[in-house]
């Protein structure tokens, strides 16, 4: 492991370790959630990305190392797939055609914010592993979505800028302002864009894709609430955003603006949710977390029938 890897490492744990209290004020339990978590998985890492393909198969990432694992089915073993060279791995998501896309870069960004831009987005083969460059000059990638005309989204939770990676390889890395935004994930029709909010006024916020310079706060967080640490999202079939809480274990949904409720709770350092695919393994319908610790588990509470990982 790089003297990088190592000082990221105890800077991410620093940092979750000053956030890491409960929260202040008791939010409700969804209606039929509030069950303990399921194990699916344990990998040898410090996970940041996490993602199903149309198999079911899940894909995770190690923020520490670089590599990028694959599990065939909850319980099966964490296959490593390959390695990105650059720095930790960040965040996966899905090309239009189907393609593994990993952001690299994430084992400094605690230390530079964006002022190095030293981060980037590589394809995977999830074959074979290896690698193909898609964009550089990021701050990071440590959340990222995909929208149906190509277009990447990327953000950096210690930085201020969100990126965007255009289909002919062109990067704007400031195409927002947004600081300690973290995860990313397109609502129906690519006009919004979600993240939460981290580290800088916590909350969680969607922005306009045709007018990134007028953010919509759908969650402030407050007082003891204020640690809680939003961090990578996902939604649901009705567009609601799904957030773990990741220095109190909880797993949120977002009901109406300023109002949320309690999927599950249980496992602090949760990193990212996402929601399955496919009628196997990881299937649709099915939430599942990745933690700093290692750990992929299920939410039964977020079963959603009509859920799916985020796709263009």
């Amino acid at each position: 492991m790089s003297r990088a890897a190592i000082t990221f490492g105890a800077c991410v744990f620093a940092a979750m370790s000053v956030v890491a209290a409960p929260t202040a004020q008791a939010a409700p339990t969804c209606q039929g959630a509030g069950q303990p978590p399921l194990p699916a998985a344990s990998v040898p890492g410090a996970l940041e990305g996490l993602t199903v393909d149309e198999r079911g198969r899940a894909f995770t990432a190690d923020v520490l190392t670089g590599r990028v694992f694959r599990i065939d089915a909850p319980g099966a073993p964490a296959v490593p797939i390959g390695t990105v060279g650059n720095g930790g791995a960040g965040a996966l998501a899905w090309t239009p055609d189907g393609g593994l896309l990993v952001g690299y870069g994430a084992d400094a960004r605690v230390l530079v914010g964006d002022s190095l831009r030293h981060a980037g987005i590589v394809r995977m083969d999830t074959d074979t592993g290896a690698t193909t460059p898609v964009a550089s000059g990021l701050g990071a990638a440590n959340g990222m979505a995909v929208g149906a005309d190509g277009i990447i989204y990327a953000t950096n939770d210690f930085g201020s800028s969100i990126g965007r990676v255009y289909p002919n390889g062109v990067v704007q890395p400031d195409w927002a302002r947004f600081p300690s935004a973290n995860g990313a994930v397109l609502g129906d029709g690519d006009r919004f864009l979600y993240v939460g909010r981290t580290f800088v006024d916590p909350g969680v916020s969607r922005i306009p894709v045709d007018n990134p310079g007028a953010p919509q706060s759908l969650l402030d967080l407050g007082g003891g609430d204020a640690l809680s640490a939003p961090d990578g999202l996902t939604l649901d079939s009705a567009d609601r955003p799904v957030v773990p809480f990741n220095s109190t274990g909880q797993v949120i949904r977002i009901d109406a603006p300023q109002r949320y409720c309690v999927l599950g709770s249980g496992n602090p350092f949760t990193s990212v949710v996402t929601y399955g695919r496919g009628d196997s393994g990881f299937s649709a319908g099915r939430l599942f977390g990745a933690t700093f610790t290692g750990s992929i588990y299920e939410i039964p509470g977020g079963f959603d029938p009509r859920a799916t990982t985020a796709t263009p």
